[in-house]
């Protein structure tokens, strides 16, 4: 535990690799995850690849942590002696959750607990998550961590590249008209985060090559010059792909302060399906 006896609480989505969390005092609320046999916690008793090996045959549908789980796990880390949290969630735009925590939080006793919707998921919320642990490391005070979050957020750019629209079309994310025009062109999404948390489509190109190229390109125009900044990648269930992004990622901007990567989890894998690649950027600014 650090010193200001301060935890960082986010969700399943935001793809923080266990060993990492357990290391930076970072506290994961698993979503749910509903199959035919059964109701599973994302990372706890299913995990990714579990998931995609099962999509061929049934998506499972998505449900918010229940309430006596958020709530043991508030009660685990105060017991732990922590004694304030901030929360970063996945975009509200996708799930309720970050309202849930919300509301929980503002209730629970013994815990001062604050919540921020990222309006982002997998390795935009996961990247805020460790910024917010490497600042709380540093040893920074308390109400400026609550100054130091929105702008985290907003400085936050994300992009993935989906190897078919086909799984958001049918959990109801994304057009049908664009799911049909991808398919039938045989061309690779690009999709982003709208100001409204949802997911929009931001481009469309030919090949899987060029949609990663496609990637760096779109993170381009947010660094400013003489910006600090930390790059980020992850991918689902295609590793070989993951190492060429983050290839691609760091030749194009070699000066980042830190790189993230990670794997995208159980639940945005029914969202997007198998083969997602995703690129990300968090520009560093008045954090000095």
């Amino acid at each position: 535990m650090n010193a200001q006896k301060i935890a960082v609480i986010t969700d399943s989505c935001a793809d923080v690799p266990p060993e990492l969390a357990r290391q930076q005092d970072i506290f994961v609320i698993p979503l749910q995850l509903i199959f035919s046999d059964g109701v599973y916690h994302d990372g706890v008793d299913i995990t990714a690849q579990q998931v995609y090996d099962r999509l061929p045959t049934e998506i499972p549908k998505t449900s918010l942590p229940d309430g006596e789980t958020i709530l043991n796990l508030f009660a685990k880390i105060r017991d732990a002696g922590f004694e304030k949290a901030i929360a970063v969630m996945l975009s509200a735009g996708l799930s309720g959750t970050c309202n849930l925590v919300r509301r929980l939080g503002e209730e629970f006793e013994g815990l001062e607990i604050k919540t921020f919707d990222t309006v982002s998921g997998s390795l935009g919320t996961g990247g805020i998550a460790l910024r917010l642990s490497e600042y709380i490391r540093q040893g920074r005070p308390w109400g400026e961590l609550l100054e130091l979050t929105p702008k985290l957020i907003e400085n936050t750019h994300v992009f993935f590249s989906v190897n078919t629209l086909e799984y958001l079309r049918k959990g109801g994310r994304i057009g049908l008209i664009s799911s049909v025009a991808g398919t039938m062109m045989q061309i690779k999404p690009v999709i982003s985060f709208a100001p409204s948390g949802e997911l929009v489509s931001v481009a469309k190109v030919r090949g899987r090559k060029a949609s990663m190229e496609k990637l760096t390109q779109l993170i381009a125009p947010y660094l400013r010059p003489n910006a600090r900044y930390i790059t980020m990648t992850a991918h689902g269930n295609c590793p070989e792909d993951g190492k060429i992004i983050k290839t691609m990622m760091q030749k194009q901007f070699p000066q980042y302060q830190q790189h993230y990567e990670s794997i995208i989890d159980a639940t945005l894998g029914t969202y997007v399906g198998p083969h997602l690649i995703g690129a990300g950027i968090i520009v560093l600014e008045g954090d000095m």
